[in-house]
């Protein structure tokens, strides 16, 4: 027992260093993670290295593709825009449907996680080129508390799928002149104002601005990779 836990702990350290580097884009999109070459680098055995992977897989930072190995996933610009399109349709359709639906207890989650986002620092002292984790968590947990009440357990889920699935490429754009530049508290508060106010139009058309600007960010900041370069 004592030899499994040693072997769990130093998977969770091998996980958070990489998981680290990946968001920190210190490894490059389409990098080839080999689990020998990271189990000498880490002095650990390569099936700590591999649960280390798998944990990553399962947060969509990295890719395992069969035959291949692990990768540090990339994306075309063919796939952000599919990425982008489908968010903002089926979001647009949770948050119509959570403004029909939703009642004041609703509304108190969306103020408190809007509140909570704002308070909490989007970027530190210590490194201001990128986002911090926690900044990163209460950021998805005011997306999610905007569709909550749509009461379609299968859109809430795709909302946060698509949601992890784009936030590695939000993480690698932040120190982009645009992304730095970009208010994104003004536009989280003028979305909650159109949601709260029970407007859905406005708060699709600034659902729709607000995931596009997003993507905008993503592809002036180089992280697109061209379609013929994927493998």
């Amino acid at each position: 027992m004592v030899k499994q836990d040693g072997s769990r702990t130093l998977a969770d350290r091998i996980y958070k260093l990489l998981r680290s580097e990946i968001l920190d884009g210190k490894l490059a999109p389409g990098a080839h993670l080999q689990p020998a070459e990271l189990a000498r680098r880490f002095n650990a055995s390569t099936t700590v290295v591999r649960d280390a992977l798998m944990q990553l897989v399962g947060e969509r930072l990295c890719d395992r593709r069969p035959s291949y190995g692990f990768f540090v996933p990339s994306l075309t610009l063919g796939e952000l825009e599919d990425l982008t399109r489908v968010r903002i349709h089926s979001d647009s359709l949770a948050l119509e449907l959570a403004i029909e639906r939703g009642d004041l207890a609703w509304e108190s989650r969306i103020v408190s996680a809007l509140h909570v986002l704002q308070a909490t620092p989007r970027r530190s002292g210590s490194d201001p080129l990128h986002t911090t984790d926690t900044w990163s968590e209460r950021h998805r947990d005011f997306h999610l508390a905007l569709i909550s009440a749509c009461n379609v357990p299968l859109l809430i889920d795709l909302s946060a799928t698509l949601f992890d699935s784009s936030e590695l490429y939000r993480r690698w754009a932040a120190p982009s002149t645009r992304a730095t530049t970009r208010d994104v508290a003004h536009e989280h508060e003028e979305l909650a104002q159109a949601v709260l106010g029970r407007d859905a139009e406005t708060a699709g058309a600034r659902l729709a601005q607000h995931y596009t600007e997003t993507m905008k960010v993503v592809l002036e900041a180089g992280l697109v990779v061209p379609q013929s370069s994927v493998s």
